[in-house]
C-alpha cells in the first residue's frame, strides 16, 4: 500500500507540475511569439521603402505599408 501511495504522490507532483509549464507557457511566452510571428508575416506581404534616407529617419528600419495603401509601419532592414 505504501508503494502505491508514493507512485500515486509522483504523479500528482508531475501532474501539477505540466499544468504549471503549461500556464506559463501559454500565458506569458505564446502571446510573445505568435505577435513577432504575425509582425514578420507582415512585414514579408509588405511593400517597403528601405532607402538609406528613409533608415537613418526611422533609425534602421524601414518605412512599410501593406497593399491595400493602409497605415504604414516600420519593418527591420535585411539588407
Amino acid at each position: 500500500m505504501k508503494e502505491a501511495t508514493g507512485e500515486l504522490n509522483s504523479t500528482i507532483i508531475v501532474v501539477v507540475s505540466i499544468g504549471v509549464l503549461a500556464t506559463f507557457f501559454f500565458s506569458y511566452l505564446w502571446p510573445s511569439i505568435k505577435h513577432n510571428f504575425e509582425k514578420e508575416s507582415q512585414c514579408n506581404k509588405a511593400s517597403c521603402d528601405c532607402s538609406s534616407k528613409v533608415r537613418e529617419q526611422n533609425e534602421g528600419y524601414c518605412l512599410c505599408t501593406l497593399n491595400n495603401g493602409g497605415e504604414s509601419f516600420r519593418c527591420v532592414y535585411k539588407g
